[in-house]
């Protein structure tokens, strides 16, 4: 088997985040604007054999985790195919586990294929669960949508079952203590976002985020709150609520940065590999997956892309330097990212 996946600084790389389109059927405020989205090219997008291809390499490194994003992924039309194939793959510790962030419309009706398609674990996007609330931010009246897909996932086997909120001051800070109880209520684990510099419009302002500690107090109030150890390189801090058995996670990017465990690596729908969320460098794959297709054997492709796997986790920083004068947005919105 291949080496692992190691960069300059120990750390052991185990997730690909894969996006599967830049597309999605909402327009919330703090992503991208409600018209006027210059979408990839649909020529542009990788296709089910290419990712598959580039799942493959990874998983021969030691990627155990392949997590689907977009955008929204399920507007992809060969979802269900694409989590069949990449949930066969085998790497050096067996299977691959095959995870999706989901904004949760249409999933009611896609999530018994996708579960029977390989699917082991799901994030829904949730950061309201006021109606009126819902259609300001997302800019769509969808709101009975989601409700039904987290519905559909509280009823099936996934767990855990994870509901992602970005906390927002003047939008949603007055209602997060009711989200908790709401994912509680489902059966699931709720984790708030702090907002991060990955909108379109770049015009995320730190003076005005909700901090993990003002998160904390917060709900401090409804509830007593304990750490939970053992996080590793897990993005989240969690705590157990009143003793347990619930839990609520946070993710503190911004105030609280946990590169030091970083372990996750992107690709983006393009094809780009990147080492980091808030970096600037991009590895481009489509010369190995486009250029040679017809000329180079397989196993030598393979090697190409692990090569500049390779080339990218050993180009990644200690950290994402968002604290730090110097630091620039990306180019790339979080829709084109891949969340």
């Amino acid at each position: 088997m291949g080496d692992r996946l190691v960069d300059t600084h120990g750390r052991v790389h185990r997730d690909l985040r894969i996006s599967l389109t830049d597309r999605c059927s909402l327009r919330c405020t703090y992503c991208m604007p409600e018209q006027g989205n210059e979408w990839l090219a649909r020529s542009s997008i990788l296709s089910t054999d290419e990712i598959v291809e580039v799942a493959e390499a990874a998983a021969h490194l030691g990627i155990r985790t392949f997590r689907l994003t977009g955008g929204e992924p399920l507007l992809r039309r060969d979802i269900v195919d694409v989590v069949h194939r990449i949930a066969r793959i085998e790497g050096p510790d067996g299977r691959v586990e095959v995870a999706m962030t989901t904004n949760g419309i249409s999933l009611a009706d896609k999530l018994p294929a996708l579960i029977e398609a390989g699917l082991t674990r799901l994030n829904i996007s949730i950061d309201t669960i006021d109606r009126q609330k819902f259609a300001d931010l997302t800019r769509r009246d969808r709101f009975d949508d989601v409700l039904e897909g987290i519905a559909a996932a509280a009823a099936s086997e996934l767990r855990p079952l994870k509901l992602n909120a970005v906390a927002m001051r003047g939008v949603n800070d007055d209602e997060l203590a009711d989200l908790v109880q709401f994912a509680m209520d489902v059966g699931a684990q709720l984790r708030f976002i702090e907002q991060m510099p990955l909108d379109a419009g770049h015009t995320w302002d730190r003076t005005t985020m909700v901090t993990r500690e003002e998160i904390l107090e917060k709900l401090g109030e409804r509830w007593q709150l304990d750490p939970v150890p053992g996080r590793g390189g897990a993005p989240a801090e969690k705590w157990r609520i009143d003793g347990g058995p619930h839990e609520v996670g946070v993710i503190a990017s911004v105030t609280a940065p946990f590169c030091g465990a970083c372990d996750r690596l992107r690709l983006t729908a393009d094809g780009q590999f990147r080492n980091c969320l808030f970096s600037n460098a991009e590895y481009d794959l489509t010369g190995v997956l486009r250029d040679t297709a017809a000329s180079v054997a397989p196993i030598e492709r393979a090697a190409a892309i692990e090569a500049l796997l390779r080339s990218c986790v050993h180009g990644k920083l200690p950290g994402h330097a968002i604290n730090d004068p110097s630091f620039l947005q990306p180019a790339r919105g979080m829709n084109a990212i891949g969340g």
